[in-house]
């Protein structure tokens, strides 16, 4: 049911972009697929309340009140909101934000959904995590498809290992900007292959700290090199990638101008 959700919406997400904007279905099928990507997210925060994860409780919430309020504006194309302000066109950014999120969604979705895509993934980033480890004289050991040891202690390889959260989000909003390629292709290439690269070293970072006990005994060196210094890392660099990103690409900014313009636009309505 929830996939079926989830691949209806995005597959609504992905006809909207291919549509011209002056067409009217452009904004009826957008808005219908907004619709289903908040009932998606609708569905998420329960397993996250389960597993105690605050964050994601609120961050599903969001997303899904969000999602729910762009599909109700797309549908009804409220012009008293949805209104060029400080030279920045509404309409245009929410379109940019309906291809973002469907390249970007396809692109985490088909690995993360579609199994033999996923058991790819998590194999190929466990040989060159390996192969990395191996190159920098880690004393790694391959034990399974996406099992690695160091020191008799053994790291699992799952999705969230791979970085293609962080890689989708890139890839969809980079290719939603309509700017000439060449930018393009340079924003791709300054923030893609470097997510990539960055993540087989923050998994051999983690892998050998955890195998080695580089902060203690083998558990709080876990915690301290993944959750602490690996986290924090990845945080710094993404910002740094991000920032690099939105010079190449302006429009991005523009983007981001424009839902937070509409937003502002649907609270001042509100009051």
């Amino acid at each position: 049911m929830i996939e079926k959700i989830l691949w209806l919406a995005l597959g609504l997400l992905i006809a909207a972009s291919l549509i011209p904007t002056e067409k009217r279905l452009k904004f009826t099928i957008a808005g219908a697929g907004w619709a289903f990507f908040s009932v998606h997210w609708a569905l998420q925060w329960q397993h996250y309340l389960d597993v105690g994860d605050y964050v994601n409780v609120l961050l599903t919430v969001l997303a899904a009140i969000g999602c729910l309020l762009l599909g109700f504006l797309l549908v009804k194309k409220d012009g008293r909101i949805m209104k060029d302000i400080n030279g920045i066109s509404v309409i245009r950014s929410i379109f940019m934000a309906t291809t973002a999120s469907a390249i970007g969604g396809i692109s985490y979705f088909a690995f993360s959904e579609i199994t033999p895509l996923n058991h790819w993934l998590i194999t190929t980033v466990t040989d060159q995590t390996f192969w990395l480890g191996s190159l920098l004289g880690v004393d790694i050991i391959r034990l399974e498809t996406n099992l690695l040891s160091v020191n008799g202690y053994r790291v699992e390889i799952i999705l969230a290992c791979t970085a293609i959260e962080s890689i989708a989000l890139f890839t969809g909003i980079i290719a939603s900007a309509n700017a000439p390629f060449k930018r393009i292709a340079k924003a791709f290439i300054v923030s893609v292959p470097v997510i990539y690269v960055l993540n087989l070293i923050r998994n051999v970072f983690v892998i050998d700290a955890y195998g080695m006990g580089w902060f203690g005994d083998p558990e709080m060196s876990f915690y301290v090199a993944h959750t602490i210094i690996a986290k924090a890392g990845s945080l710094i660099a993404l910002f740094a990638i991000a920032y690099a990103v939105m010079k190449i690409l302006p429009e991005i900014i523009d983007m981001i101008d424009g839902i937070i313009n509409l937003f502002r636009g649907i609270f001042r309505n509100a009051g």
